[in-house]
Formats: structure tokens, C-alpha cells, sequence
């Protein structure tokens, strides 16, 4: 055994989370291989905007997580008024009873009744948690982990790891934000719509010009969208982070669509595991990267991980830069087990021999897969069209009413 076999052994397996942002995706990113998940419940997190979970879902929610060994941590990390404070016990009080394994805040409201409650509860990125002093004062006050403000390099990382023994998370992947912490005033100045309550309208993502009234010109701020970062993305420098003793790796992403979370979670997935087999390439992380790159994304940064991010780290666009979208091609009518053969209808568009395809569903997941051998009617065919049933391989379990997706290439796709 070689000294970097000795590393691998003697590290810790850092624990992989997904964002989980409807049924759809959190079936998906635990099929992925995700090692926890983190979801709101419609009010009082960060991403009210986005697909939640209800209340009443926690006990099932739990209890499907805890079937596959998945740890669920539910986001309460949003600022508390005095109104909210009726709703936010309500919400702790069924968390807990419904076995939720921690809750992401950083109000201290919040921590008090985890504290009275009695569930577990991790800091928040918004708490911004930068050293070990901080570290330790929420360690005092009961806390059992910390998320790293993101603005932390890699050698911050290191020295509060040497310092605490509290566990540590820090993001991996996903959207950054050109605020500290993400705790930016923009949203609502412009429309009323607080980015401290979740319901951020990202207008940071648009393109802004600089007018003067004098002359009454006005011209475009540079080239790029200078108030919307790139996404984070880490798979060149993760064994970096793994080496750095970190104990839990975060996905953003809880806005974004399903097989965007199941891409993300898949390809870590295969980066961590890779590592520990001392198989982790720079080949396989290029590899990976450009399978990343196959849905959303609006470029690629590494972050605040190796200094300040410099001036050529903004989106030079609007919107996504994937590779790939996808298309809504029709819905599964029939899945014939035995077989493996899935029966569907064509609602929109035309698929063909050869095509990629994207089969999702609440209890499905996200399924990819090349179509192969299409048959209409018991004749082979190589094109089906609006209106026609078709059946094809596909050896994963797919149901009825699925949605059926059509992945084409992209006319955005970029490479490095």
C-alpha cells in the first residue's frame, strides 16, 4: 500500500447531499446514490419559489428516505418575524414527530425551538460561518454542524477543520450569488420580493446598461451579465475537498429541474466513490465535467475555493449554457416488466431510432435511455410521429403517466 492509498483509507467517506425539490426529484437524486437530501416545506426557506413539499408529506417523505438510508434535512433558513412564529413551532413539532434526521437554519428563533423541540440542527450558509470561533460558539449552544459560508477558500476550510471537531458542509455545485452568503437587498428594492424570504426574482441574472441623463445616452455595463456569477463546480479540485475532512458535500439546486439534480448527484456520486478506489483521474474528472455540462448551467467556476473569483467568472449570457435541453415528447401509457418494454404516446414532436430520451415520474424518478428497436402497431419502424403508440426496450421500471422527454442538442453548448 502507497502513502496516497494510506490517505484514501484513513479519510472519512464525506456524506453526499442533493437538493430535493418534488417528489420527481427527490426519487431521482436518491436513485443517483445521494447519502442525504434537503427540502422546504412551502414556507420559511430560502426557496419558497420553488417546488415544495407540504407538511402532511414529511412522514412519508421520511419514511421512503429512511427505506433507501438517506438522511433528510429540512431547510427552515429563512428570516423569522414575530408572525411566523406560530407556523415555524408547528413545522419543528412535525418535523420531529415525523422522524426528519436535522434541520438548516440560522435564525436563532429557529435554533431555540430545535433546542426545545429536541431535533438536530445545522447551521446555515446564511450564518455565514467564515472560523473556528464561530464554529464554537454555535458547537456551545447545541448546533451539530456548520455549512461554510461560501465565501471560504480551501485553505480557510482546512484551518477550521484543524480547529473543531463540529461537522463540516460546504457546497459543491450549483448556483453562486453575487451577494455575500447570498443575503442580497436586490429583489426586493426592485419588485418588493425579499431574497431574505425565499422569494428572490433573480434579477441579478439580467443584462443592466449605465444611462446619463445629462446627455441622455446609455451603454451596456461590459460584455458579461456582471451581477450574475457563474455556477460552482468542483469536480476537477474534489479530492482537494475530500482531503480537506469535510463531512458533507452540497448540491444546490432545488429551483432547477430533475435531471439536473440526478446528473449532478450521479456524477459526484461516481467522482467520491472513484476516489476512494484511487481511480480518479484528471481524465475521468474532464470526463464528468462535460457530463455536467449536459444540463443547466450557466458556465463553470470553481468559486471562492482558490482565491476571490476573478472578472472572467461571470455568465456571459442569459439563461443556461447546457449542452442539451429537453423537449416534452408524450407520456407512458403501459410498462411491461417482464419484457422490459415501455408502450407510450407520441403527444408532441417526432422520435426516432437512435434518439436519447428522458422517462420522469414521481416514483420514478428520472430515467435515460437510447431508443432502440421502436415498433408500432408490431411493425418495426424507425420514426414515430404526433398521435402514434409506439413500444421499445427499457430495462428500468417506468409507470404509467410518466412524461416523456425528448433530449436534443443545444445551440448554447460551450466547451473549454
Amino acid at each position: 500500500m502507497n502513502d496516497t492509498d494510506r490517505q484514501h483509507t484513513s479519510l472519512k467517506i464525506p456524506e453526499l447531499m442533493a437538493p430535493a425539490g418534488d417528489k420527481t426529484m427527490l426519487t431521482a437524486v436518491v436513485n443517483a446514490g445521494a447519502d442525504a437530501v434537503y427540502f422546504g416545506v412551502e414556507k420559511l426557506n430560502m426557496r419558497v419559489k420553488a417546488a415544495n413539499f407540504r407538511l402532511e408529506n414529511l412522514p412519508e417523505l421520511s419514511s421512503y428516505c429512511k427505506e433507501n438510508n438517506v438522511k433528510t434535512y429540512l431547510t427552515l433558513n429563512s428570516i423569522i418575524y414575530e408572525d411566523d412564529l406560530d407556523q415555524l413551532r408547528e413545522i419543528i413539532t412535525e418535523a420531529k414527530n415525523a422522524n426528519i434526521d436535522r434541520i438548516i437554519c440560522w435564525d436563532l428563533s429557529v435554533i431555540q425551538l430545535c433546542r426545545e423541540i429536541g431535533i438536530p440542527f445545522c447551521i446555515s450558509t446564511q450564518g455565514s460561518v467564515s472560523n473556528s470561533l464561530a464554529a464554537g460558539f454555535y458547537k456551545d449552544i447545541g448546533a451539530s454542524r456548520i455549512v461554510l459560508a461560501r465565501e471560504c477558500s480551501l485553505e480557510d476550510i482546512k484551518k477550521v477543520r484543524a480547529s473543531t471537531d463540529l461537522e463540516i458542509e460546504v457546497f459543491i455545485h450549483g448556483a453562486m450569488c453575487i451577494a455575500v452568503s447570498g443575503r442580497c437587498f436586490m429583489s426586493h428594492y426592485l419588485f418588493g420580493k425579499s431574497a431574505n424570504r425565499g422569494d428572490c426574482i433573480q434579477p441579478c441574472r439580467r443584462e443592466y446598461q449605465v444611462y446619463d441623463p445629462i446627455i441622455d445616452k446609455s451603454m451596456l455595463v461590459g460584455e458579461d451579465y456582471i451581477l450574475s456569477p457563474e455556477d460552482l463546480c468542483t469536480i476537477e479540485f474534489i479530492d482537494q475537498i475530500i482531503e480537506a475532512g469535510v463531512d458533507s458535500l452540497k448540491i444546490e439546486g432545488r429551483k432547477r429541474s430533475p435531471e439536473y439534480a440526478q446528473k449532478a448527484t450521479a456524477v459526484y456520486r461516481k467522482a467520491i466513490d472513484l476516489y476512494f478506489e484511487n481511480k480518479l483521474t484528471l481524465e475521468i474528472k474532464l470526463g464528468l465535467k462535460n457530463e455536467l455540462r449536459r444540463v443547466f448551467n450557466r458556465g463553470f467556476s470553481s468559486g471562492f475555493y482558490f482565491g476571490t473569483p476573478g472578472s472572467n467568472e461571470y455568465a456571459n449570457s442569459f439563461g443556461s449554457k447546457a449542452s442539451t435541453r429537453k423537449e416534452f415528447l408524450g407520456r407512458v401509457l403501459n410498462y411491461y416488466k417482464k419484457a422490459g418494454v415501455v408502450y407510450i404516446l407520441i403527444e408532441a414532436g417526432t422520435l426516432q431510432e437512435g434518439d436519447e430520451i428522458y422517462i420522469m415520474g414521481k416514483t420514478t424518478g428520472v430515467v435515460k435511455l437510447n431508443v432502440e428497436n421502436i415498433l408500432n402497431e408490431d411493425m418495426k419502424t424507425n420514426t414515430a410521429v404526433k398521435g402514434e403508440k409506439v413500444t421499445f426496450r427499457c430495462s428500468e421500471l417506468v409507470r404509467p403517466h410518466d412524461a416523456v422527454y425528448l433530449i436534443k442538442n443545444s445551440s448554447m453548448a460551450v466547451t473549454e
